[in-house]
């Protein structure tokens, strides 16, 4: 180690940088140098992953897509009578919605037993269908944002437990694309729902509630039969293919055997790459809830009837989905987070914009498309460029639950920036939203700068090593923060 040293951000010291130099990223998967890993062919590789894409993605993309319509589905209730027959006035319809994410972030840690707390929450949504009292639509929300809580981070720790890396985020898109894929079939099943108007002596609303809840709990009872805890155990592939999904995932093991897990824990709470993240989840995150919630709402405003408003939901919430998943194919491809996650919150930047002018209501019906095509392309982004720099499973289970639930309090916010007093244009609403993504844009901005600094004093002590065969790299061999 050189006589003069910095210390990084990570408290880690590191000898004075050079000049940048091209930044080292390795192989696609960066195998673990301690982890000795089967040969596999191409052809051979490429079958693996598509077998286990089979096997996980479709039932984990149904589980969050549902579980984002549960969760989200009182949007479009509310032009099905609820606010009227519930008597919600004033604020008290944002209240409930807040309800919802205050035991959602208090108790979001990653859960393993992802299909029993999915019965859980179907049934819960079910209930939501009998309320009668603001009080009672009040309770339901709080026990369905408790029995949700673990989904977001349990669902992204488990992928981490099966993917490389730079083969994350696109997986990460698939299931996200299912929330934004939940308001498009939220808008097509509350217009069918709508019709059952009446039918058992229930409101249209409270039909909404109870079969998403029952499809809901039919899928979880399906999940708890098809879904594989860890790669090491997973009986559908053979001995050579679970070491190999074990060590394409690169280096866990070697921190998980330098730092037990209290360490790890201790460590993802004072790292500093958690918290900066979790401020860019949080300005995605914030714009995402308030437009998801409201914009069956925002839509009517425009002029549109009730059956139609319904329908108008679905093209924001498909071309959403379509582009998280274009943003995280090139962005695994090219091995980079932030370009992608800045350039979807300058789109979403656009379409708030667009929607807090005067402008006519077909151009602002075209900014909410720029709204949710951006936050739901970003999402997916600050989540996944977390998880490549965080070393170690414990630290990086428990620093992607901080990041997701402090990026949780969107849920939060979101719920009460879009005033009914503030109807049609929402200004203060909009311009909340526009706030909270320049504060977004700027952070990934000095993130990126950091990461630069840490990766240029890593190439200096891989150089010092090489020439002078001292052990000098903090990190694991070959690691670079990803940009």
């Amino acid at each position: 180690m050189s006589p003069t040293s910095n210390t990084s951000p990570e408290g880690e010291c590191y000898p004075e940088a050079p000049p940048q130099k091209k930044e080292i990223y390795g192989s696609k998967e960066r195998m673990e140098h301690n982890v000795a890993a089967p040969a596999l062919t191409v052809a051979q590789e490429t079958k693996l992953w598509r077998r286990i894409d089979l096997r996980l993605l479709p039932v984990i993309t149904l589980i969050y897509l549902l579980c984002s319509m549960d969760r989200g589905n009182i949007g479009n209730a509310t032009l099905e009578g609820l606010l009227t027959q519930l008597n919600l006035t004033g604020n008290k319809f944002n209240i409930a919605l807040m309800m919802y994410s205050i035991p959602f972030i208090l108790l979001e840690l990653p859960s393993k037993w992802l299909p029993g707390i999915m019965i859980l929450w179907g049934l819960i949504t079910m209930s939501m269908g009998f309320v009668k009292t603001y009080p009672q639509l009040v309770g339901v929300r709080v026990c369905l944002g408790a029995a949700e809580a673990g989904i977001d981070p349990g669902i992204a720790y488990y992928l981490t437990l099966w993917y490389p890396k730079y083969m994350f985020q696109y997986r990460m898109a698939l299931f996200t694309a299912g929330a934004a894929l939940a308001g498009a079939f939220s808008g097509l099943l509350a217009y069918s729902i709508g019709f059952m108007k009446g039918d058992g002596g229930l409101e249209g609303w409270s039909w909404i509630f109870i079969l998403e809840g029952v499809a809901t709990v039919l899928l979880g009872l399906i999940a708890a039969l098809v879904m594989v805890d860890y790669p090491s155990t997973a009986k559908f592939l053979t001995t050579d293919e679970r070491s190999f999904v074990v060590a394409s995932r690169g280096g866990d093991d070697a921190q998980d055997e330098k730092h037990d897990m209290s360490q790890q824990v201790w460590a993802a709470f004072t790292d500093w790459q958690v918290w900066a993240l979790a401020v860019v989840q949080a300005s995605v995150t914030v714009p995402a809830y308030a437009i998801s919630y409201f914009l069956p709402t925002i839509i009517h405003n425009f002029g549109y009837s009730t059956s139609l408003s319904q329908l108008l939901t679905v093209p924001p919430f498909a071309l959403g989905a379509v582009t998280a998943l274009v943003f995280a194919h090139f962005s695994d491809k090219l091995k980079v987070r932030s370009p992608f996650i800045f350039a979807g919150q300058s789109i979403a930047l656009l379409g708030y914009i667009i929607n807090l002018t005067d402008a006519p209501s077909g151009v602002k019906y075209f900014g909410t498309h720029l709204c949710i095509m951006g936050s739901f392309s970003s999402g997916p982004g600050a989540v996944s460029w977390l998880a490549n720099n965080l070393r170690g499973k414990y630290k990086r289970a428990v620093g992607m639950a901080l990041q997701i639930s402090v990026g949780n309090l969107g849920g939060v916010i979101g719920s009460n920036i879009l005033r009914t007093q503030d109807a049609p244009r929402y200004l203060l609403g909009h311009g909340l939203a526009i706030m909270f993504i320049s504060i977004g844009l700027t952070t990934i901005s000095i993130v990126v700068l950091v990461y630069k600094r840490l990766n240029a004093r890593l190439d200096h002590d891989e150089l010092l090593e090489t020439q002078h065969a001292e052990p000098s790299l903090q990190e694991a061999p070959g690691f670079r923060y990803t940009l």
